[in-house]
């Protein structure tokens, strides 16, 4: 897998939840702040405001996505004045999370406008939050206007059509498309960045050809008996200069992140599937159980079997 699929693959945990919002204003909802997960809107007609908790407001218009890595709160409104009208939700309330397949809501004001939006939240995992998603910041802000992302518009008229009229194979459906809007939103963030001139850390990483090719054979086989002189070799670069290439923009020396994301691998194998410790051990490059027990409760503070029957 690539770096970007992995990291939301191994981060997420459950499933989804969704909902098609239909407000008529006067209207205000309240996003409450809910750690461990992430949400985002797509305002698909009308317009609104977003009024974080603290900043000026920010008015949005059909096509743009509001994307909350940390589950961070916020109120959307019909017009900037607006108090929250509705109790705070989050990813459990049951009128707007309350399934990841439902029909619409529809909360009526007075016969005001109409402001259609679709929600959507994804629970993660802290213990295996990877340090990609730490770099994000509290909100990220897609206006329709700044470049178009087909990809990324599709995927939202899909999910909105078969959240608004389920049929045959929805349930399965959603969900998929939750898990592609999510890499879409990220994709788009990381590859805008750049472009501004001041890109670092994990923004300049995964546009980096040689640190990227590096982190690919780290995930992409993470149990084999990688070396800094073997990743660099990957990387098309003599071993010092990759080692400090791939430090300065990581945050940790190529093995070290080597041993991490083996050890969050681990995690996600223990939480996720009964497969014997010893066949584990083995998927993340150890040939010793015991090595392997030693390496997880180092990271994890526990050992495998106990993190295992806490899940």
């Amino acid at each position: 897998m690539d770096v970007l699929s992995d990291v939301v693959a191994v981060t997420r945990t459950g499933r989804p939840r969704s909902a098609h919002v239909r407000w008529h204003a006067p209207w205000g909802q309240e996003f409450a702040s809910v750690p461990g997960a992430a949400g985002f809107q797509v305002i698909l007609q009308g317009s609104c405001w977003l009024l974080p908790p603290d900043g000026e407001p920010v008015q949005l218009g059909p096509g743009d996505v509001v994307f909350r890595p940390r589950g961070s709160g916020h109120t959307l409104a019909d017009s900037p004045e607006r108090l929250a009208t509705a109790p705070a939700c989050g990813p459990g309330d049951h009128e707007l999370y309350g399934a990841y397949v439902s029909d619409s809501v529809d909360r009526r004001g007075d016969g005001g406008p109409v402001t259609v939006v679709l929600c959507g939240a994804y629970q993660l995992d802290p213990a295996r939050a990877h340090p990609l998603l730490l770099t994000l910041p509290d909100l990220i802000h897609l206006p329709a206007d700044s470049g178009g992302h087909p990809e990324l518009r599709s995927a939202v008229a899909l999910l909105a059509a078969e959240l608004e009229n389920p049929r045959l194979g929805t349930d399965a459906v959603v969900p998929a498309l939750l898990d592609t809007l999510l890499l879409y939103i990220l994709r788009i963030w990381f590859k805008e960045q750049p472009a501004r001139g001041d890109a670092t850390g994990w923004v300049a990483a995964l546009n980096d050809a040689p640190v990227t090719a590096a982190l690919h054979a780290i995930h992409g086989d993470p149990g084999a008996p990688w070396t800094v002189a073997k990743l660099a070799a990957e990387a098309g670069l003599s071993r010092a200069p990759f080692a400090r290439r791939f430090a300065m923009l990581i945050g940790q020396p190529p093995l070290s992140y080597l041993t991490w994301w083996r050890m969050t691998t681990a995690a996600g194998l223990l939480r996720t599937s009964d497969a014997p410790l010893r066949s584990i051990a083995t998927q993340v490059g150890y040939t010793s159980e015991f090595a392997f027990a030693n390496a997880f409760k180092r990271t994890h503070g526990t050992p495998p079997g106990a993190y295992r029957r806490k899940g």
